[in-house]
């Protein structure tokens, strides 16, 4: 078992930075994908981005690109989501996700994460 803990959520304004931390403890897995995914009021959880197990590979989803980063510790067993220039659509309550099959491929299917946090929120006021 894994357990997935999100945390660095809160309220901010348009324009502003927000930094989310998940940890990973209990039973982990060695070389694993891990994925960013947040839910909008009255909508399905969608694919934020993600990152391979080595660091070095990352997607991310269009509407975020080039505003969001996404690192990670491996030390740590902690995954980082670095949100800037933050907008009012970002509002979402965000989960990051274990792909414990994959280490290199990042999927943006959340049918391919195994293992889920209990989310943290966001709120961007306009």
């Amino acid at each position: 078992q894994v357990q997935l803990v999100e945390s660095g959520g809160g309220l901010v304004q348009t324009g502003g930075s927000l930094r989310l931390a998940c940890a990973a403890s209990g039973r982990t897995f060695s070389n694993y994908a891990m994925g960013w995914f947040r839910r909008a009021p009255g909508k399905e959880r969608y694919f934020v981005g993600g990152i391979s197990w080595s660091g070095r590979n990352t997607v991310y989803a269009d509407s975020v690109k080039g505003r969001f980063t996404i690192s990670k510790d491996n030390a740590k067993n902690t995954i980082y989501l670095q949100m800037n220039s933050l907008e009012p659509e970002d509002t979402a309550v965000y989960y990051c996700a274990a792909d414990v099959s994959s280490a290199t491929y990042v999927s943006r299917s959340s049918g391919s994460y195994e293992y889920w946090g209990q989310g943290t929120q966001v709120t961007v006021s306009s």
